[in-house]
This record gives structure tokens, sequence and C-alpha cells, in this order.
């Protein structure tokens, strides 16, 4: 499963950068995908550079094409099924950043 879940993260992202061309879509990462053990679903987790709006925007864009994203994985990935794709936040990132930020206000200066 790994494997599986690391190549379609791969394809995605490749897709994502250079045939994706909805002008929604900023800049965005594709951080994980977890594919069920029947290969039927699989939830894309992205992270997204800008504020809120930019992030809401990106991710419309990215629902939308859905459906291009799915047959661009079909051709790729030789699967018996195609997983559905489902694109979600990855908060992650967000919450690495306020943790460093913290710990930068709490540190003295040297």
């Amino acid at each position: 499963m790994r494997r599986v879940d690391e190549t379609v993260r791969a394809v995605l992202s490749d897709a994502i950068a250079t045939q994706l061309k909805d002008p929604r879509v900023g800049f965005v990462t594709v951080t994980a995908v977890k594919t069920s053990p029947d290969l039927r679903h699989a939830s894309v987790y992205v992270s997204v550079l800008g504020d809120s709006e930019t992030r809401e925007e990106s991710m419309l864009g990215l629902r939308s094409a859905h459906g291009f994203l799915q047959r661009l994985l079909a051709r790729e990935l030789t699967l018996k099924h195609t997983p559905t794709l489902t694109f979600a936040y990855d908060e992650s990132v967000d919450r690495g950043m306020r943790i460093n930020e913290l710990i930068e206000r709490e540190l003295p200066d040297d």
C-alpha cells in the first residue's frame, strides 16, 4: 500500500505542477496520499502556499479537476481499480510553522 500511495502522490504532484491549467490552483504541494485497502478511494492531502482565500480557491480548483486527474492516474498506473480521489487540506504544515513561531518567540536572542 505504501508503494501505491507514493506512486499516486508522485503522479498527482507532477500532473498538478505541469498539466493542470486551472488558474485557481496556486502553488500546491501533495504531501500525502492514503489509499483504501480495496484501492477504490484515495485521500489526497495537499498544502497550499498563501492565505486562506488562496487556499480555498486552490481546493475548489483541485476538486473541479478531479475527473481530469483521475483519468491521468488511470493512464499512468496499471491498477485493477482507479481510486476515486478526494482532496483535503493538510494542516500539519501550518501547525509546524505555528510551533516554530512559538519556539522562536520564547528563545532568548543570542
